[in-house]
């Protein structure tokens, strides 16, 4: 054995490095630092001694926390609060036993009653940020029940350590890929709940290939479900299922993506519901062309369809697709239903008349292509409903340039307990 390779085999593990020479260890870094506002995220926002922004997990605006460092980069660092010496007034014990250690609902400690106002504050710091506007004075945030209103969830199925196949559902941990365990999440509707404990545990115990499910109730309490691989057969019976919102009836499935607080959509379906018919009647739209692109199942189009002359959804996702299909299979207007990115269908599209158009990109938001398109065509109107606030403002500073100004905007607060929400613009020139 080399010398190199012997003074490595002495030392590894030890109190010296690979030179053998002493190992330094780093002292965890804590201060005490007063936290002046909440961001993005959730967080709380705090200066170090030496001027660097510092955001702190778990802390609230006004309160004095001792705060360990876990990020410390040249320009900003990230850090837990281990313990609060001066607690806000709006702090809260949290209702779920896993608060801190599961990956979701990082927002239990603000009491509910006053999160919509912390998340106000935020978006209007956000825009006024990176947009360099105002949101409108009149920007209002809907909000719905605190608890049970998950519709929609992934969950991971863990078998117990002694090797049968029972076992238990959870989450992915925070910061980690740990599965924390649960046996009834508060946020869950009862239906989700239930049926793991019932038929989702029976089928991962008799189903080793059964390790994560997506699990959707439609509202009515009928859950379905879908997992990798899943049989053809097994899916027509169990992963599809019908949603009625507003009066109709919407086709999807537990493997695509569909909103997950079925007690506020409505409210967001009426919002857009009226800003395309202030849109048609103000002239700067019309009724000639919906265009509804980053479609899904068809969602909007759907619900709007009795509106329009001529009706196109824009979907690249194939199993989002055939939905639409259905969806829209009884419009009286000529529809198109399009497999395709958007900003290609954009791009090799003329859109030449004041169509109304919708946008519902992924949190990424608007490709490139995709914004300039819609730039140089001849849509007047734009309504874009975002489901992350900072990509949106980014992409409005885009807009703004070209000359369209913000009309009205709302947020959605789909996932209380939570920072996240989503966002409607309408934007015109």
């Amino acid at each position: 054995m080399s010398e190199q390779k012997k003074r490595f085999k002495d030392t590894r593990g030890g109190n010296r490095n690979f030179y053998g020479k002493p190992r330094v260890e780093k002292k965890p870094e804590v201060y005490e630092l007063h936290i002046e506002k909440m961001v993005q995220g959730g967080d709380g926002m705090a200066r170090l001694p030496d001027g660097r922004v510092c955001f702190v997990q778990g802390a609230l605006p006004g309160e004095r926390c001792k705060v360990l460092l876990t990020v410390s980069k040249k320009d900003f660092s990230r850090g837990r609060a281990v313990e609060i010496l001066k607690p806000s007034a709006d702090r809260v014990k949290p209702a779920c036993p896993l608060f801190g250690k599961c990956g979701g609902c990082t927002l239990q400690h603000l009491d509910e009653r006053r999160q919509i106002e912390y998340m106000e504050q935020v978006e209007r710091d956000n825009f006024k940020r990176l947009a360099h506007a105002e949101l409108p004075k009149d920007f209002k945030i809907h909000f719905g029940k605190a608890w049970n209103y998950r519709n929609r969830a992934r969950v991971v199925y863990r078998e117990e350590k002694s090797g049968n196949r029972r076992g238990t559902f959870g989450f992915r941990g925070q910061e980690s890929n740990d599965i924390v365990p649960f046996k009834n999440c508060p946020v869950l509707t009862p239906a989700l709940n239930e049926f793991l404990q019932g038929a989702g545990r029976t089928l991962c115990e008799n189903n080793p290939k059964v390790r994560e499910l997506n699990i959707f109730d439609n509202g009515a309490g009928d859950v379905s479900y879908f997992y990798r691989d899943m049989p053809s057969e097994e899916f027509r019976r169990n992963a599809v299922s019908i949603v009625d919102i507003c009066g109709r009836k919407i086709e999807s499935d537990a493997s695509v993506f569909f909103q997950s607080n079925l007690g506020l959509l409505p409210e967001l379906v009426e919002s857009v519901r009226k800003a395309v018919e202030v849109g048609i009647a103000n002239g700067e739209a019309s009724d000639e062309w919906l265009i509804d692109l980053f479609s899904g199942v068809g969602f909007f189009a759907a619900l709007l369809q009795d509106k329009f002359k001529k009706v196109t959804t824009v979907e690249r996702d194939d199993g989002c697709l055939k939905h639409a299909k259905v969806n829209l299979a009884q419009t009286a207007a000529n529809c198109d239903n399009v497999s395709a990115p958007a900003e290609d269908w954009l791009m090799q599209n003329v859109v030449d008349v004041p169509a109304t158009l919708i946008v519902d990109p992924p949190r990424t938001g608007l490709p490139k292509e995709a914004l300039e398109a819609i730039v140089g065509s001849s849509v007047n109107r734009l309504i874009y409903v975002s489901c992350d606030p900072v990509t949106l403002a980014r992409d409005y500073a885009k807009f703004a340039e070209a000359g369209f100004a913000l009309k009205h905007a709302e947020g959605f607060a789909f996932y209380p307990q939570t920072p996240h929400m989503e966002m409607m613009f309408v934007l015109s020139r």
